[in-house]
């Protein structure tokens, strides 16, 4: 029996076509529609699937139409304009109901108890990309999960003790001390002056980790900063579009640019890194920066039952976690420094007790790590801004398989967004001036001021807390008291409120008019 060759290659191209359309129906139909229905069979209430872009539109045009107003007096209400179909969808189904990001169904979580239950099962909730842009900046500690992360989480940890965080104090004031002198000249004829910060904000902060973590200047390290900032932009316009599968590969200009960005970066990471390898090879001395912490980190390995375990970082491994030094680094301390002085120039007479206690600690000195440690009330205004300002005011996590929690199924392919911001501004655990700007609901401490209850979440919870949070508040601390030191603040006329996730972290989207006045 003679075989048609040409019968028999049809025959397979339409059974891989047939294969790859009934993939497609299932990711755009079948799947969300079956996740739907055991998702209600669950108890769980939301929004319909429609096909293919789900709620995406919705959430996009909602979130456009809000950011194109500022929010008036100043208020710390502002979670309808960064999430308001969430609020939407919050309001019409009550806690804990679900919407669809693009095919996948998302359950907004809004109880403490639960965010927390998430937070503290690392294996069973992982974390979640939202595209293969943010995949691609950030594949160190912040991403892996499972065996992998716990492994590398004990590499770094030693990096962020709070022993070497000491010897980085003197390179934090370096970086700030530049500012200051700037705003100084500024100020020098006229003894005060308007002035947007959030460009030198976002400068000091690149230059405070170029230094502490290469040793380098804000001026070897710009070309980093630079690149960052332009893949976040590239990362913004993604955000509230549909992925759809593979089009990382398809050759546009966006995907073309964002690659180059990625392989200059790690080109100039790599140079910082071979170099700093080859003077420690001959013998010189290792720098107190991050960057020779992490090194040594990864020669000596992990201790391990009182023996070493050979466990290193390869040089690819060292160069992610650079990126996630310098975008985690940079843009959380610089957010967090914007709404400070933002706040304190509202509330004037915590502004005036921070700096009292400012004064009566360093003087006009140089502030040092013991002094920074004492400085309680400044502690105290940090922990309030974070409550009413994270940087991520949402946190996304993905269920890797079929879990019970509180009583429920959760299929593997749902999405959980933990609403940080909701829970830290809710006034069943913060009292009825939760929305209010007091730090001295933290004179006792966290638990105390949230009335017993973890629903802190700014520098998120558990296992997976963020592991630079003692570097973003020693930073905070002694850019704040060099500020303090040297200037009071009054808010512009010019200042329009108008906080925005839009480029990832939580940032004031029209900048930071102040004025400065000279003491």
């Amino acid at each position: 029996m003679e075989i048609n060759i040409s019968n028999v290659v049809t025959f397979f191209i339409t059974i891989v076509i047939m294969g790859w359309l009934w993939r497609i129906i299932n990711w755009l139909w079948l799947r969300p529609k079956r996740l739907e229905h055991y998702l209600r069979k669950q108890g769980f209430q939301g929004n319909p699937y429609k096909f293919f872009h789900g709620n995406t539109k919705d959430i996009s045009s909602m979130i456009k139409e809000n950011n194109s107003k500022s929010i008036e007096c100043l208020s710390n209400d502002y979670i309808h304009r960064i999430t308001p179909f969430q609020c939407k969808t919050i309001q019409k189904y009550g806690e804990n109901p679900f919407m669809w990001e693009g095919s996948n169904p998302t359950i907004v979580v809004t109880k403490a108890e639960l965010i927390r239950k998430i937070f503290n099962r690392v294996f069973d909730f992982q974390k979640t990309t939202p595209n293969h842009y943010i995949e691609e900046v950030t594949k160190g500690l912040a991403r892996l999960e499972g065996h992998k992360w716990a492994q590398e989480r004990k590499l770094i940890n030693p990096v962020f003790h709070l022993e070497k965080l000491k010897h980085l104090v003197p390179e934090f004031y370096s970086s700030f001390k530049d500012m200051i002198q700037e705003w100084e000249k500024k100020t020098s004829i006229t003894g005060s002056q308007e002035i947007e910060m959030w460009s030198d904000l976002q400068k000091v902060t690149a230059d405070a980790i170029s230094r502490t973590a290469f040793g380098s200047t804000f001026q070897e390290g710009r070309r980093v900063f630079e690149l960052l900032q332009e893949y976040i932009v590239i990362i913004a316009r993604s955000l509230h579009s549909v992925y759809i599968p593979g089009s990382r590969y398809l050759p546009t200009k966006t995907n073309k640019r964002a690659k180059n960005i990625i392989k200059e970066m790690e080109t100039i990471l790599e140079d910082l890194i071979l170099k700093r390898q080859k003077s420690m090879s001959a013998g010189e001395k290792v720098k107190d920066d991050l960057l020779g912490h992490l090194l040594t980190s990864s020669i000596e390995g992990i201790q391990g039952n009182g023996k070493q375990l050979n466990i290193k970082l390869s040089l690819k491994q060292v160069i992610e976690e650079c990126k996630v030094f310098y975008i985690a680094g940079q843009e959380t301390t610089s957010a967090l420094l914007a709404w400070t002085l933002i706040l304190l120039s509202k509330h004037k007479n915590w502004q005036e007790q921070a700096r009292e206690e400012i004064l009566s600690t360093f003087g006009n000195n140089t502030p040092d790590y013991d002094g920074l440690n004492r400085l309680k009330k400044v502690h105290m205004v940090l922990q309030e801004v974070l409550r009413l300002y994270p940087a991520a005011p949402i946190l996304n996590r993905k269920v890797s398989h079929d879990i019970i929690i509180d009583g429920k199924v959760l299929p593997a392919g749902v999405q959980l967004q933990a609403q940080i911001l909701l829970v830290q501004q809710d006034e069943r655990f913060w009292g009825s001036d939760a929305k209010e700007f007091n730090p001295g609901r933290f004179s006792e401490g966290i638990l105390k001021a949230a009335g017993g209850n973890i629903c802190f979440f700014s520098f998120g919870w558990g296992p997976r807390v963020c592991i630079g949070s003692n570097f973003a508040f020693v930073e905070a601390k002694l850019g704040l008291s060099m500020i303090l030191q040297r200037f009071r603040l009054d808010l512009s006329p010019s200042y329009a409120h108008a906080p925005t996730t839009s480029h990832g972290t939580l940032r004031p989207e029209f900048g930071v008019n102040l004025v400065l006045h000279r003491l």
